[in-house]
């Protein structure tokens, strides 16, 4: 396989978690670098360490997995989105609005697992091919890691610009993408 088809897939995997790292941050409130180091690594060393699970676990588990991993995915978005909107409709400014760190503990942990689950195929392709996985992992965490980071600097921004609407268009983004799960599933 070619680099520039491993950076192509790369590239096709951090689509994502480059959304939902723009949603997160765009209602995010004076994210700092350690918050947006912080998504960017997580998400980063799960998109590594996915492909590396699904080579390793093989076609008999991961199928096993496959019939509801995108339930799961998406209730986990439904989730944090769904929180993520009902802060924007009490008003987003109260004490709960502020003690809300999704870019710490188990909202982290569960959105970093959630967008990495295609990664798992990934890795089960790989191993089909019979081809070697810590490179070819390696090179989707780094550019996940690098494409997050990006777009927790273009969230800001946004957020800046659209004002208090941004928790709304983030909460819409992982709604959205919760529902492109399924839809794909699906069809």
């Amino acid at each position: 396989m070619s680099f520039l088809v491993l950076l192509g897939i790369a590239v096709a995997m951090a689509m994502d978690t480059f959304a939902v790292a723009v949603g997160l941050s765009c209602s995010a409130r004076g994210l700092d670098r350690r918050r947006s180091f912080r998504i960017a690594f997580h998400f980063g060393l799960f998109q590594l360490l996915m492909p590396i699970a699904g080579w390793a676990a093989g076609e008999v588990s991961l199928k096993r997995i496959q019939a509801y991993d995108h339930w799961i995915a998406a209730g986990l978005l439904v989730f944090v989105g769904g929180k993520m909107l009902l802060e924007f409709l009490r008003g987003g400014e109260g004490p709960r609005a502020r003690e809300s760190d999704v870019t710490r503990g188990a909202p982290l942990i569960l959105l970093s697992l959630t967008t990495s689950m295609d990664a798992l195929a990934v890795g089960l392709g790989f191993g089909a091919l019979d081809t070697p996985i810590l490179f070819p992992a390696f090179v989707i965490g780094l550019v996940t890691f690098l494409i997050t980071l990006a777009g927790t600097k273009i969230g800001p921004a946004l957020g800046r610009w659209a004002g208090r609407w941004a928790e709304l268009a983030g909460s819409l983004v992982l709604l959205g993408i919760a529902a492109k799960i399924l839809v794909d599933r699906i069809t």
